[in-house]
């Protein structure tokens, strides 16, 4: 089977739970042997929160802080791209270095449109936040505090209704961009094919072995989550071992390139 750009397609081969629990550790190794490099992009990641939040409190949007901490999950796969290649030099002895990786990423013309892709996702997110607020618990309502917010949600049938909606839609969307970004952003480091292709790939994968990759999605989501509580600090060790593991699955989901 040939891609929209012509080329033969990438070889998906199913995986098992086995196969995330042994990524996790190579992530996890990963991390170990390239601490300051995976420290460094997890700060990066956590201070853009950090930042978003600051500038939320200062709009008095400070409510938004939780679908924020849910969506900012999405981006996750973008920002880990420095992981993938630091995985993808170590595995194949390459030297490490920013420059290096900087030049390989920015070489890669179409991790721009993937960018595009998922930065829109996001987008959509943060404002069907807004939407199902202004249905569901009133087009003028504003909240002095996340601690209102939450006993909004949490205390009224408004908003425990847009708690419940607003759960199964972010789901919906996370479910659409991990399978069109899983694989994507991986296999476009790695090899010369367009955007869609990858995505096509990315989604192939989730099909051929739903139960392990809707598994490793929820590990991610939750994981971030519960990483971003703390003011997105736990987000300097999580993202980093997430971004590696994520690599050592692409590289047991995608058979590799016959005679490479």
């Amino acid at each position: 089977m040939t891609s929209v750009s012509g080329k033969v397609d990438p070889v998906v081969r199913r995986i098992s739970t086995a196969d995330i629990a042994e990524a996790l550790g190579q992530g996890l190794r990963d991390f170990q042997a390239m601490p300051l490099y995976g420290l460094l992009f997890g700060a990066l990641y956590a201070g853009g929160g950090v930042a978003i939040l600051l500038c939320l409190t200062a709009f008095g949007l400070v409510y938004l802080a939780y679908p924020l901490a849910a969506g900012f999950a999405l981006i996750g796969p973008f920002v880990a791209i420095g992981l993938y290649e630091l995985s993808r030099r170590r595995e194949t002895g390459q030297p490490i270095s920013l420059p290096a990786i900087w030049s390989t990423v920015i070489s890669r013309g179409e991790i721009g449109w993937m960018a595009f892709v998922t930065l829109f996702v996001f987008v959509i997110w943060m404002y069907q936040v807004r939407l199902l607020i202004a249905l569901l618990i009133g087009l003028n309502a504003s909240f002095s505090s996340l601690r209102e917010f939450i006993t909004v949600v949490l205390t009224t049938n408004e908003g425990l209704v847009f708690l419940a909606i607003g759960n199964v839609v972010g789901a919906a969307l996370s479910l659409i961009l991990f399978s069109l970004t899983v694989v994507s952003f991986p296999l476009l480091l790695d090899r010369d094919v367009d955007f869609v292709t990858a995505m096509i790939t990315s989604v192939r994968a989730v099909v051929t072995s739903p139960v392990p990759m809707i598994g490793w999605a929820a590990i991610i989501v939750v994981l971030l989550i519960v990483s971003s509580l703390p003011y997105f600090l736990g987000l300097l060790v999580t993202l980093p071992v997430l971004g590696h593991a994520t690599w050592h699955l692409y590289r047991r989901i995608v058979a590799p390139v016959p005679n490479s």
